[in-house]
């Protein structure tokens, strides 16, 4: 599996399992699994698009199409127990995060291995499903202008939480845009990824040590 791991300097807190947006394994997700590591996290980032990726909307596109679902399921499952073997992170908990295309595999994965994870970061990505059999924990960071993701899906998604009894917090960044986070696109809002970022350690943090 082609894959992007980023290890701690020092003994690991736990680790992450990150997956990318429909733009492919690129720098940014590589960026970002180094600074997750500068935490004191294992970072690990499958390529589920296998060597592929793209800087264009219409490319993106092109290249979500030609997604295999059993095939993606089979690449994550296998990410998942991959960053499980880690040997510095055995006994230690799980986290997951995910973007647009990659926070809707997160909730599928967290339905699929309920007891697997523990912190589910989504960013700009929603999906239904049966979430009670979980324990995790759920932070969501959402663009308020946002052609991607509707409203209603992300408050349904959220509704569906907190009725399950999970600890939710879901965020919604004023004037910002799908993507606001990707430091490598022209949405890219710096003050809301600052704060996306500061609750996103502080959740791990609080969740996974």
């Amino acid at each position: 599996m082609n894959r992007y791991i980023a290890y701690p300097k020092s003994t690991p807190k736990s680790g992450l399992l990150v997956l990318h947006a429909w733009w492919g394994l690129n720098e940014f997700i590589k960026s970002l699994c180094d600074r997750l590591a500068s935490e004191g996290y294992i970072a690990f980032a499958p390529d589920l698009y296998h060597g592929k990726s793209a800087d264009r909307i219409e490319d993106a596109e092109k290249l979500r199409k030609t997604l295999k679902g059993d095939v993606v399921k089979q690449d994550i499952l296998s990410a998942l127990e991959q960053l499980r073997s880690e040997p510095a992170i055995q006994g230690l908990k799980t986290g997951l995060i995910g973007f647009s295309l990659g926070a809707y595999w997160s909730l599928w994965l967290v339905e699929e291995k309920p007891d697997d994870l523990l912190a589910i970061v989504i960013f700009y990505g929603a999906r239904g499903g049966e979430y009670q059999a979980t324990s995790s924990a759920f932070l969501g960071h959402f663009a308020e202008n946002d052609p991607y993701v509707a409203k209603s899906g992300r408050k349904k998604l959220e509704k569906m939480l907190i009725s399950s009894g999970k600890d939710v917090s879901f965020y919604t960044y004023p004037g910002t845009h799908h993507w606001f986070f990707e430091s490598d696109r022209p949405e890219y809002d710096p003050m809301a990824a600052k704060l996306a970022w500061q609750r996103t350690l502080e959740f791990f943090n609080k969740h996974l040590i």
